[in-house]
């Protein structure tokens, strides 16, 4: 194990800022590990970007809807003694099979099960037996490639990227990362494996969560793949905010102490360390230890940082939120929890989304993210004049407002009515007059709330911004402050903030 820097003197009393993933995971190992333990936020419920809107009579899930390696909120419970059934709410999981439905501009489609007969079944009827012997070399590789990589780079906290080398298990690591490819293109690595094209994007379009183009991407983000397509995909009851939920209950049933609308505008130093946090109403909270959880911005203003260095920021999304009528959806096909339908211009929508400053542009043909969490937990529909209705959100990348500053207050209607209609010629019949859109997110929605150039994808996962060369969550040996969040180590994610917050806790306490 590396021998990483922690805090140094007390650490009794700690303050955790922000009750996304990543501050409920590192309160409640902090918790566990024995400290006094307060966790600030400055909305009215936790979550973050896992949170929730509000609609007429119906609840929907804000941010991500994705839940892969389920076992990290079991690790976070389990720090204070509780499980997916103690909780209030309790967690329970549904596995979505299949957890894509992928949808070409050719017309055909590909439902992606993580479990490798059926797999092998669907890419033999539409791709040919030969691709999907294919398959399970990718499949191996993917593996391969990700029980190199986790307990190496993934879960594990860097003082210099010289750690790689300081024991054998690291240097172990580093030489099966290299052995497998991990440090050439993603793209590159998949199309070495299989040829049809569809399958092609199914197994790199994960690279835009860590917010850059396939091509470019460094194959070590095939671990991500690999938790999307084989590890499986969950959903809990009730929407991915019960997992926040469901976490702030554990932590306070232990002893936590939780408050919402606590904006934090103030933090009192001596020197390099952090005395007490100051919010926005005039309450102080002293602490031996922090815990800072915000995007960086929010994070070097908070600590009056001097020195910013400049990153390369994901491309951002627009995300429509509201519901329709199920007697419309009907209409669509078979009914798939997340469907991804891809554009013919897959390639050059990179392009286009992740372009240097003042050179980006909407997708000229959009590739889009459709959730329908409704058709796994039929008790999130709502009934409106005795017509049922289900939610849906429709995410589509776009650029961020360093690539391309857009006037998203004029343009987030019509770019919404674009969309729609793109949907409505690719067979969504109905969705142009019957989606009620009851939430809009643009880019600017996240510059509002803190998230560099409008973006919820932080830093992008260029190497110079992954692993070791991430922002550091301890900055110097002095300080008693730590961050968390997708913004520091290992990065974007919901498994990778869950052990943001892990890694923090252990920067405090030591290895748990």
């Amino acid at each position: 194990m590396i021998a990483v820097r922690t805090v140094h003197g007390r650490t009794d009393r700690v303050v955790v800022v922000g009750a996304g993933l990543s501050g409920l995971s590192a309160a409640l190992h902090l918790r566990g590990s024995g400290r006094d333990v307060t966790l600030l936020e400055r909305d009215d419920r936790p979550g973050g970007r896992v949170g929730s809107y509000e609609g007429p009579g119906y609840v929907i899930d804000n941010g991500a809807t994705v839940l892969t390696m389920p076992e990290l909120v079991r690790d976070a419970l389990g720090a204070v003694g509780s499980d997916f059934g103690t909780t209030t709410p309790p967690l329970e999981l549904h596995h979505l099979d299949p957890a894509y439905h992928a949808r070409f501009a050719d017309g055909s489609t590909i439902d992606v099960h993580s479990d490798p007969g059926r797999m092998v079944a669907e890419i033999s009827r539409v791709c040919g037996p030969a691709e999907a012997r294919r398959y399970l070399e990718l499949r191996r590789w993917l593996a391969r490639v990700f029980d190199a990589e986790f307990d190496t780079f993934i879960d594990a906290n860097f003082d210099s990227p010289l750690d790689l080398f300081s024991t054998g298990k690291s240097a172990f690591g580093l030489l099966r990362l290299i052995a497998a490819g991990g440090f050439g293109r993603l793209g590159r690595q998949v199309a070495r494996r299989i040829t049809d094209p569809r399958l092609r994007r199914i197994f790199t379009f994960q690279a835009l969560y860590a917010g850059v183009a396939p091509a470019k991407a460094l194959a070590v983000y095939g671990a991500i793949a690999h938790m999307d397509t084989s590890l499986g995909v969950s959903f809990p009851q009730g929407g991915m905010h019960v997992i926040s939920e469901a976490m702030a209950d554990a932590f306070t049933s232990a002893g936590g102490h939780l408050h919402f609308g606590a904006d934090v505008v103030r933090i009192e130093r001596s020197g390099e360390r952090a005395q007490a946090v100051h919010t926005a109403d005039g309450r102080a909270f002293p602490c031996d230890a922090l815990v800072l959880t915000p995007d960086l911005p929010v994070v070097d203003d908070l600590l009056r940082s001097r020195r910013r260095r400049r990153q390369r920021i994901s491309p951002s999304a627009v995300v429509l939120h509201g519901t329709i009528p199920r007697a419309t959806t009907s209409h669509w096909g078979e009914a798939r929890h997340h469907t991804i339908d891809f554009g013919a211009e897959w390639e050059h929508t990179f392009t286009e989304i992740a372009a240097r400053r003042g050179r980006g542009r909407l997708m000229s043909d959009p590739s889009l993210l459709i959730t329908r969490p409704a058709v796994t937990d039929p008790g999130l529909a709502v009934s409106r004049d005795d017509v049922e209705h289900e939610p849906l959100s429709i995410l589509a990348p776009c650029p961020n407002l360093e690539s391309a500053p857009l006037d998203w207050v004029r343009l987030a209607s019509a770019y919404r009515r674009e969309l729609l209609q793109t949907l409505e010629r690719r067979g969504y019949r109905g969705i142009v007059s019957d989606y009620v859109v009851d939430h809009i997110d643009t880019p600017l929605t996240w510059a509002n709330r803190g998230m560099a150039a409008g973006s919820p994808f932080a830093p992008a996962h260029v190497f110079r911004q992954t692993g070791p060369f991430r922002r550091r969550n301890l900055a110097s040996p002095d300080t008693n402050v730590v961050l968390a969040g997708s913004g520091t180590t290992p990065g974007v994610g919901v498994p990778t903030v869950l052990i943001s917050g892990k890694l923090a806790a252990e920067r405090i306490c030591g290895p748990l």
